[in-house]
């Protein structure tokens, strides 16, 4: 035991001298609360807010109607662009001609062809045109409902069922965005806090020739493994604990009810989540130490290690486009997680069982990583990086 002390506390000393690789770990804690911020902060301006659209408007004198309809949900003519805004609408150059003959084809009841022209590629014109297409579709429709009561047509026979949804999802289910992208960032952070440590303990040391020191004193390679397994992982926690109080913070500052949700960290929440999340940071460290160690040189462990960061980012989104999703998804480590702080954030009921039994699978896992890592340590390819 007091090997292991002496190793572990070697670990940490080395994981807390380099302020600035430290910092470098932190950085997923810092920064995903700021993203977590400035993305709702987007989602909600773009779902309640109308900011005015300016449309190069040929025919105006055509579709008074029209054009007023547009006038009231803020989608202006050009000529009434702000200096200061011009250059950008020039650019969008959102184009609408108006036919001569509207107020004549509009008498006769025949069709008539508005033109919206505009570069449909560019994706900031998405929400802007989502609203001139709606509202041009509402005056259409509004206009046939009329043509219909003119000739006594009820037009209730246009909607024989009428559908009635009713939402029964809890407020707190309706921040499902922000809960989303919450839990990709918990998952990153315990991959990516720990990534410099587990790198610089692994193949940092074995280039600084510390490594085969280290494995000449009568100390087993399994306490080697397991010292610097732990020093990585304690970095990792702090990681996520960090992003968990960050978001929880930063979370506050959005006003949510104008979407109708709820979004808060309890302690209950944030206690689920990290006895969710600490074999992963068990589990990510393992790996990436696994992996380093195969690796010849310090560079090679950094690119190839960092390929690893990609599997929390990469399963969640995976388990989205999945409808049936099978049982043993579950089990594994990452999907098993991801999907169970979905259930959290959606605020259903934790199915313990599931999470003893994901935990169980990721804790055996990174045994068996651990266990394998230190028979090879014992070996002088492994330690020397022999190919």
């Amino acid at each position: 035991m007091n090997q292991f002390k002496a190793l572990l506390l070697k670990e940490y000393k080395e994981a807390f001298r380099d302020k600035r690789a430290l910092m470098v770990a932190m950085m997923m804690a810092v920064m995903a609360p700021v993203m977590i911020f400035a993305l709702s902060k987007t989602m909600i301006k773009e779902l309640v807010e109308t900011p005015p659209i300016y449309v190069k408007v040929s025919g105006a004198e055509f579709a008074p109607k029209l054009i007023k309809q547009f006038k009231d949900e803020n989608i202006l003519l050009f000529a009434d662009v702000p200096s200061e805004d011009k250059n950008l609408w020039h650019e969008r150059n959102i184009e609408i001609t108006i036919p001569e003959t509207f107020a004549k084809d509009m008498i006769a009841g025949e069709t008539i062809d508005i033109v919206l022209r505009t570069d449909y590629s560019d994706k900031a014109m998405n929400a802007p045109l989502r609203r001139i297409k709606d509202e041009i579709r509402n005056y259409a429709r509004s206009i046939g409902y009329k043509r219909l009561l003119v000739r006594g047509v009820d037009i209730r026979l246009l909607k024989p069922v009428n559908l009635i949804e009713q939402n029964t999802a809890l407020p707190s289910s309706n921040a499902m965005f922000i809960s989303m992208m919450l839990g990709l960032y918990l998952l990153m952070a315990a991959f990516m806090s720990g990534l410099s440590v587990a790198i610089d303990s692994s193949a940092g040391e074995r280039e600084r020739n510390v490594l085969e020191m280290l494995l000449c004193q009568p100390v087993s390679t399994l306490k080697i493994v397991l010292a610097k397994l732990v020093g990585a992982s304690t970095i990792a926690i702090i990681g996520v604990v960090l992003t968990l109080v960050l978001t929880s913070f930063s979370v506050g500052f959005v006003d949510l009810t104008k979407i109708g949700a709820t979004f808060s960290l309890d302690a209950f929440t944030i206690a689920a989540l990290i006895i969710l999340l600490i074999p992963i940071c068990f589990f990510a460290s393992a790996l990436q130490l696994f992996v380093s160690f195969q690796a010849k040189s310090f560079k090679e462990a950094q690119s190839t290690v960092s390929m690893i960061i990609m599997l929390p980012a990469m399963i969640p989104v995976a388990l989205m486009f999945i409808d049936d999703k099978p049982k043993w998804l579950d089990w594994l480590p990452v999907s098993g997680q991801s999907l169970l702080m979905e259930d959290l954030f959606k605020g259903l009921p934790v199915d313990w069982f599931l999470v003893m039994a994901t935990s169980l699978v990721t804790i055996a896992i990174t045994i068996a990583l651990v266990v394998i890592l230190s028979i090879r340590l014992k070996s002088e390819k492994v330690v020397l990086a022999l190919s």
